[in-house]
């Protein structure tokens, strides 16, 4: 079997196509799925209970890092759970003018990535309900194959739903500890979807950054094999079809629509865990910026080094932008 170049050089034992046959022209036209009646009200119904919430933060233990104070901290989540995340201080010397929500992959976080994180800037990072290190078995099955379709047969108890609803109380727990502050997202993969999800509904937000988003399209996703929590769920709505209406309402695609500020989506031409044409149709949604596009996503190749170099600067400094245009 052979691949476009260079990805047939670059990866030459893979399985199947991580392009699925698509170029960076066909990319660009995939749609984001439209909303249907009911999904605005619906997410913004969540939102207002969410509101409600008293998130009630308690910070378990401190230690200092690199300059920076860095706690974990305990929470309430979307339905009362408690949950657990780290919270990080600006370096020392540094008075927080933005907080930046960081969300993470699908294999959890064990310790704080700063990277994307400004020295003047107060962090937050969550750790989705069920995922390890901080809240493994928390309010969802820990497997990534149980997870992803945990609570599939309603909108109310659908897991992804819920992680994204979460992301709104990991940011009034922030802000509760630090202060008010402009908010900014951080997320790649799984932490790109519900980012995705979520950032539309919390007008706390000034922009984000999603980085090879998952969760979106769902009827492209669905219809590929790959090597990422969508073929759990592809596998999960084959042999559950009335899942596919469930899946609607947490369609990042759709989500991001709502979004009414500058969100970057840095998107890959070639990615076997999250099929690119989910990715595109994310970006699609971002109606105000062009992808950033990427070689390729969850995967090393030549050059990949500095390609994430360009992108990590590209938005710290479309956060720097976000920040000026409203004169902070």
């Amino acid at each position: 079997m052979t691949y476009p170049s260079p990805f047939d050089t670059w990866f030459p034992d893979a399985a199947f196509d991580g392009s699925y046959g698509h170029t960076l022209a066909s990319l660009r036209r995939v749609p984001p799925v439209p909303p249907f009646d009911g999904f605005e009200s619906g997410w913004r119904r969540w939102r207002a209970e969410a509101a409600r919430i008293d998130v009630a933060p308690a910070v378990l233990s401190s230690t200092r890092s690199r300059g920076r104070e860095v706690s974990i901290v305990e929470h309430a989540g979307a339905d009362g759970i408690r949950l657990r995340s780290w919270v990080v201080s600006p370096e020392e010397g540094r008075r927080a003018r933005v907080g930046v929500v960081h969300g993470h992959g699908y294999g959890g976080r064990d310790a704080v990535d700063l990277a994307r994180v400004p020295a003047d800037a107060a962090a937050i990072f969550p750790v989705a309900r069920g995922l390890g290190a901080l809240n493994a078995g928390v309010g969802a099955p820990e497997p990534k194959s149980e997870h992803v379709v945990a609570g599939l047969a309603d909108p109310e108890t659908a897991v992804i739903g819920l992680c994204a609803r979460d992301l709104w109380l990991a940011a009034d727990a922030l802000t509760r500890l630090v202060g008010e502050l402009p908010l900014y997202y951080v997320g790649e993969s799984f932490g790109g979807g519900v980012g995705a999800l979520a950032v539309p509904w919390d007008d706390r937000y000034v922009g984000a950054t999603l980085i090879v988003p998952s969760f979106g399209q769902y009827d492209e996703r669905l219809a590929v094999e790959c090597l990422g929590s969508g073929e759990d769920v592809r596998r999960h709505v084959a042999a559950h079809p009335e899942a596919r209406e469930v899946l609607r309402w947490i369609d990042a695609s759709t989500s991001l629509q709502f979004a009414d500020v500058p969100v970057r989506v840095e998107a890959a031409l070639w990615d076997q865990s999250v099929p690119p044409q989910g990715q595109f149709a994310v970006a699609s949604a971002a109606r105000m910026l062009e992808p950033e596009v990427l070689p390729a996503g969850h995967a090393e190749y030549p050059g990949w080094e500095d390609v994430t170099a360009r992108a990590v600067a590209g938005g710290l400094a479309h956060l720097d932008r976000c920040l000026a245009s409203r004169g902070d």
